[in-house]
């Protein structure tokens, strides 16, 4: 098949890596976008995989005929993405393990893993921290001034 449906792990591809990418862009649950994270790498793998494979390939092996020689069959499929892939997995559960292990020390922190409930909680930190600096700000001018009309 040489249509649409023909290529349709290529469409699967962009389906995973398009609900990927919005989970992780419009999700506020840090874990539902460690998770969507992880379809979006899960789209590229296939992505790469499929490149490799050639209409009617085979794995570049040796083959033993008949009389005990032994040859190439081709065409191959390409091997490298397949290797680099494995590597990329085994990358990517360490991401998401170490993204886990952090939205659970974010959780003991803040005591939510809801990115805009973080966000403004630290917002609030800022706007706490700003006052008291004006006030011990306003307190070191008026102890300054109070300084030199005791001096004069």
């Amino acid at each position: 098949m040489t249509g649409a449906l023909g290529i349709y792990n290529y469409w699967i591809y962009v389906l995973l890596m398009m609900i990927g990418l919005y989970g992780v862009i419009a999700k506020p649950n840090l874990i539902k976008q460690a998770i969507a994270l992880g379809l979006f790498q899960t789209g590229i793998f296939l992505y790469y995989i499929s490149m490799a494979v050639i209409d009617g390939g085979t794995a570049p092996v040796w083959t033993t005929i008949l009389d005990g020689a032994q040859k190439f069959e081709g065409p191959y499929d390409n091997p490298l993405p397949h290797v680099l892939i494995l590597t990329a997995i085994v990358v990517s559960v360490s991401v998401l393990a170490v993204a886990l292990a952090l939205i659970i020390n974010i959780k003991r922190t803040y005591g939510t893993i809801e990115y805009d409930e973080i966000e403004a909680m630290d917002q609030a930190d800022k706007r706490a921290d700003y006052q008291r600096s004006q006030v011990v700000d306003a307190a070191d001018d008026l102890e300054q001034r109070l300084e030199g009309h005791h001096h004069a």
